[in-house]
């Protein structure tokens, strides 16, 4: 009797407990993109200035310390339970401690902005550590590509999932203790009143981070105890994994393209709550605003995975990037309309449904086609994630960074009941001009892009036959022991 490998399907059970490990990146992201520099500007009070120091050294430190981990991931030895999830275990009770501190107002003014610059600095380090070996866990959980790509979708569906959660979380606890705008000059008892709701507002942001602590440890638990990670090659070395993967032409192209597209969604996000409260004067509504972009992109993953499938993963990216772009020249052009609003998230959650899955969706396309002309290298999958999710947080610090120094250079006013023209100015280029021009350049990128449907079907096929070439030598190489 001779004993045969088996090619095992990952359940839904597997699928779901690997998708939730998804959720604490997008729930803290979340919150921290669409909230945080409010906190920073109104609740912490910094100088705007301070504040897009803050924002931008704490993206750039978190994009300098991917390719780093990456390269640690790579090297760690395997353990009985795999390499990548000793990672996520040991990295998740510090990531919490550091983000419930990010969202603590000290008692002291001096030291404030390096308070907020270390725990900030540190969370992203310790999330860095968890996202790395989760993202690089895509292929080391099936060798199927159909398995992977199921698993992505489901991925991506929760993890969309998880950023309705965290913007319902953060948005509804923190609206419930919305301090009043300053009037100039303010009277004496509404400076008291003013002070008293911004104690409430303090606490707000700690109970709600407090929460989404609760949901991060949850969801690492989750992911630990609900998915086997299978032993994957001997890593390379890290310059010449570097070396190889930066110079795979369809890698560079892909990662540049959503690069652009990534850096103009998180325009739209670091500055869409600001611009509906300041410039559309709905200070009242804003966080159900962002409510309904997040359920959009939630309710339309399905239809993105079912789009992909049918027509093709490039004119999925070309359909989905562009579908807001109509919509943000209506925000602007438009006077003050709560319904066109509404309007108006809803259809830029559904192109953030898009840029969600799709990146991912693309990232195990690549690294076969990779496997098929680099068939002596091995160990490069942390490498190719590390770097992809590099770009993105550099883009996402660039972004924040640029929004909040250009406010500061607009005159913006701290929780000002009015905001000088030039802040309203400022916002609709954040919001509109500039996210749009990014789209499009990414758009032009993305074109050039070489793995269309033939050739993902044609790389598939090569590295099936190499897989079942694999088996048979190890089958043969096994007979002795295995007749009985």
């Amino acid at each position: 009797l001779f004993q045969h490998s088996q090619r095992k399907q990952l359940s839904i059970c597997n699928k779901l407990c690997y998708a939730v490990g998804g959720a604490p990146y997008q729930i803290t992201g979340c919150a921290l993109g669409f909230f945080l520099q409010i906190y920073l500007l109104d609740v912490a009070q910094l100088d705007p200035f301070y504040a897009s120091i803050i924002l931008f050294v704490g993206r750039a430190w978190d994009a300098i310390t991917d390719p780093t981990i990456g390269f640690l991931v790579s090297r760690s030895p395997w353990t009985r339970i795999g390499r990548m999830l000793p990672w996520i275990i040991f990295s998740t009770p510090l990531a919490v401690i550091c983000y419930f501190l990010v969202w603590y107002v000290p008692s002291f003014e001096d030291g404030k902005v390096i308070w907020y610059l270390v725990f900030y600095c540190l969370f992203q380090t310790l999330q860095t550590c968890f996202h790395v070996p989760y993202s690089a866990l895509t292929m080391f959980i099936s060798d199927e590509q159909k398995e992977r790509d199921s698993a992505t979708a489901y991925r991506m569906t929760v993890e969309v999932l998880g950023t309705v959660i965290g913007t319902a979380v953060q948005g509804q606890i923190v609206g419930m203790a919305n301090a009043p705008c300053v009037p100039v000059p303010a009277s004496y008892s509404l400076s008291l009143v003013i002070s008293c709701s911004c104690a409430l507002q303090k606490n707000a942001y700690m109970i709600a981070s407090g929460v989404i602590c609760a949901m991060y440890v949850l969801c690492a638990v989750v992911l630990c105890f609900g998915v086997t990670e299978r032993k994957g090659e001997t890593p390379m070395s890290f310059w010449q994994g570097i070396r190889l993967v930066m110079g795979h032409g369809p890698y560079a192209k892909l990662v540049i393209g959503f690069l652009f597209t990534s850096l103009a969604f998180m325009l739209l996000e670091g500055n869409f709550a600001l611009f509906c409260s300041s410039t559309l004067g709905f200070r009242n509504d804003f966080q159900n605003i962002l409510l309904v972009i997040m359920l959009a992109a939630t309710l339309t993953i399905p239809f993105w995975q079912w789009f992909l499938t049918r027509f093709g993963k490039k004119l999925a990216v070309y359909i989905g990037t562009s579908v807001v772009i109509p919509f943000l020249i209506l925000v602007v052009c438009l006077k003050s309309n709560l319904v066109v609003t509404y309007i108006v998230s809803f259809m830029a959650g559904a192109s953030v449904g898009a840029a969600f899955l799709l990146p991912w969706s693309m990232l195990p396309d690549v690294v076969d086609d990779f496997k098929v002309n680099n068939q002596d290298s091995q160990g490069h999958e942390a490498i190719f994630y590390s770097f992809y999710v590099f770009f993105t947080k550099f883009a996402s610090g660039i972004s924040l960074g640029v929004s909040t120094l250009s406010l500061d250079f607009a005159g913006y006013v701290t929780r000002g009941c009015t905001q000088p023209e030039n802040v309203g100015i400022t916002l609709k280029v954040l919001v509109s001009a500039a996210p749009i021009g990014l789209l499009l350049i990414g758009l032009c990128i993305l074109y050039t892009y070489p793995i269309d449907e033939k050739r993902r079907q044609d790389n598939r096929k090569k590295l099936q036959e190499q897989r079942d070439s694999e088996s048979d030598s190890d089958t043969d190489s096994s007979e002795p022991t295995n007749v009985v």
